[in-house]
């Protein structure tokens, strides 16, 4: 499985960017996905994930202002994120797995076995 990001850039605090991810090859067994980032100096944190039954786990960091959705149609997963903030700069990764994991593991990095290459947001 291969995921490909894009839909980042350079915005001021306050304004919004949708990221996309893409993924493809044998997708067949992947059934959840998920974003994470990781802030210069930082380790790479979970964002949102969402399984094929539509169920969504976000941090708090995220609650309120980014939302993760998926067009099955379009096989591709989005993260709506509004009222950017400095804090919010970071490499934004796209994760996806096949295996079934409590939902108390989904912001985990452990419970994903495929990666993209990552899309920068950067907020000023």
């Amino acid at each position: 499985v291969q995921l490909v990001e894009s839909g980042g850039g350079s915005v001021q605090a306050g304004e919004s960017l949708r990221l996309s991810c893409v993924p493809s090859g044998d997708t067949s067994s992947v059934h959840r996905m998920g974003w994470f980032r990781q802030a210069p100096g930082k380790g790479r944190e979970g964002v949102a994930a969402i399984n094929d039954d539509g169920i969504i786990r976000c941090d708090d960091s995220a609650t309120g202002r980014f939302t993760i959705s998926k067009d099955n149609a379009l096989n591709t997963l989005y993260l709506e994120m509004n009222n950017l903030r400095l804090e919010d700069t970071a490499m934004y990764y796209c994760a996806a797995t096949g295996t079934y994991r409590h939902l108390s593991w989904w912001l985990s990095l452990a419970s994903y076995e495929y990666w993209g290459q990552g899309t920068q947001v950067t907020v000023s």
